[in-house]
């Protein structure tokens, strides 16, 4: 199998950015479809001048101009630029960096993540050389120009004017698509009842495993007289840092320690700590998940938006980790509560409620760690790779190939 994967950011040694988990995604399944015997190659966005072709782990990626008034994943900009970036980026209909490698690399299929940079133009162009086109969705870039739905503190549940606007095109560009692939149904869902992917043929849900497990779980001793709480991952308010600050400030200091895995600025952990000022709280920075997880007995995630399927649940399933989290995005269909972890209310006194609870019955974070660590059914990496060579191998047998168009054709 031939597979063009396109990814808005792809990590490597030239351009190592990393701002979430779709690119470390990316990244390690196109690897481990090398693994598997298929060749692959990369298309990602610029980011910066320098787009010079790379050679990685055995892939050649590419780097496609950014076709706007300034390149992504930068300084932010104000109101107004974002806004003509938005809508330049909502009416891109070419794609030749794709035409050119699809004439070149003649791929089985383009399967395209992450899009900021990218546009849906990569759908039309794949559509029309004859290519099918599998996208999957990490995140909300088809209905929201941030990617989020999320603003001003809370989860949107509408789609608003603005947004409306500015996505209108990429909305309607889903009809180029072959397959879908949501990494949660909740993700999926949110985007089918706006009306999207009807006349997608192939319409499913393979949920993400962790990229990177621990080499083993490893047993932490049990503790009655504290627990400790570990979070990792971007400290913004969509993941709810303050919520779990605002719930440590009413906790008993002498109960719960509390580790903060992530990059943060000297002046972001002090405004944080004044939230809490008695809490026990370790501010980590950056750290390997091993060393993460092995300090901790329960992991926390308090998002408060639909975080589509949030790796950090993965990652702690490997490590033998408990997890708290809340009832958004795709947590509740990754999270069986008090088997699995536990699933809570993301408000402050919620989350206080539930680690009380938690701390109160120690043995169950026991019972929880060794039932994770012993689960010979494990949703695996290999599993989610597994799962996409068959859809791959659903639009090879069930869309015979077109002749090849020539790239002038579509341009």
């Amino acid at each position: 199998m031939k597979v063009l994967l396109t990814s808005s950011l792809y990590p490597t040694p030239q351009t190592p950015k990393v701002v979430g988990g779709a690119e470390i995604f990316a990244r390690r399944f196109a690897e481990g479809l090398v693994e598997c015997g298929d060749k692959v190659e990369v298309v990602r966005a610029a980011i910066s001048q320098d787009r010079r072709p790379e050679r990685h782990n055995g892939i050649d990626i590419h780097t496609a101009p950014v076709r706007n008034v300034y390149l992504p994943f930068n300084e932010p900009k104000n109101v107004a630029l974002r806004s003509i970036w938005h809508g330049i980026e909502d009416w891109q209909i070419l794609a030749p960096m794709i035409a050119e490698r699809i004439h070149a690399f003649k791929p089985d299929v383009i399967h395209s993540n992450n899009l900021s940079g990218l546009t849906t133009a990569i759908w039309r162009v794949g559509a029309q050389l004859g290519v099918p086109v599998l996208h999957t969705i990490h995140d909300y870039y088809l209905t929201c120009p941030r990617c989020s739905r999320f603003n001003k503190g809370k989860s949107c549940e509408h789609t608003c004017t603005s947004c409306s606007l500015l996505s209108y095109h990429r909305r309607r560009a889903t009809h180029w698509l072959s397959a879908v692939v949501g990494v949660s149904q909740r993700v999926l869902s949110i985007h089918t009842d706006l009306g999207m992917f009807a006349d997608t043929p192939i319409r499913t849900v393979i949920h993400n495993a962790s990229t990177a497990p621990p080499s083993a779980p490893h047993f932490r001793p049990l503790c009655t007289s504290e627990v400790t709480f570990g979070f990792i991952g971007r400290l913004t308010e969509e993941k709810g840092i303050e919520n779990l600050m605002r719930a440590l400030a009413t906790l008993p200091r002498e109960r719960f320690k509390t580790l903060i895995a992530g990059r943060v600025s000297d002046s972001e952990q002090r405004r944080l700590r004044a939230i809490a000022p008695d809490a026990r709280v370790e501010f980590m920075g950056f750290v390997s998940p091993d060393d993460f997880y092995r300090a901790v007995d329960v992991v926390i995630a308090p998002s408060i938006w639909h975080d589509p399927g949030p790796l950090v649940v993965a990652d702690a399933k490997a490590a033998g980790r408990p997890l708290l989290g809340t009832r958004f995005g795709g947590m509740p269909e990754a999270i069986e509560d008090g088997v699995t972890g536990w699933l809570t209310d993301a408000d402050p006194t919620s989350l206080a409620d539930s680690m009380l609870s938690i701390a109160a019955d120690p043995h169950k974070i026991v019972e929880i760690s060794k039932r994770l660590a012993s689960d010979n059914n494990k949703w695996m990496f290999s599993d989610v790779i597994a799962a996409y060579r068959n859809v791959y191998k659903q639009l090879r047998e069930t869309q015979p190939r077109r002749q090849y168009a020539r790239a002038a054709a579509i341009q």
